[in-house]
């Protein structure tokens, strides 16, 4: 509990207004990528969009594939098949070498 939470990599603890400033971003690109389904902030009781850790790595290598000119639709299934790839991997890997 506690500040224990910012080391989680899920908890919403960052604000739009920070995670714009840390990503070097307008907030309207958050934005985007809520409105374009692609990453779904927490919302405060205020409905104000929270983001975890795992949300702003997610949101940063969107911005490093929107500034090589790829499209957000295009960006989001690079990204989803790498994230998959990376599973499986993972997978391979533990059936590989299964614990003693």
């Amino acid at each position: 509990m506690g500040i224990g939470r910012l080391d989680d990599l899920d908890y919403p603890g960052v604000t739009m207004g920070q995670a714009a400033e840390l990503l070097d971003v307008q907030p309207a690109f958050l934005r985007s990528l809520d409105a374009g389904d692609v990453l779904h902030p927490i919302r405060s009781a205020g409905g104000h969009r929270r983001y975890s850790r795992r949300q702003l790595e997610y949101a940063a290598r969107i911005r490093t594939l929107f500034d090589q000119g790829i499209t957000l639709d295009a960006a989001y299934r690079i990204l989803s098949l790498e994230d998959e790839l990376a599973a499986a991997r993972r997978r391979i890997a533990e059936l590989e070498n299964p614990p003693d």
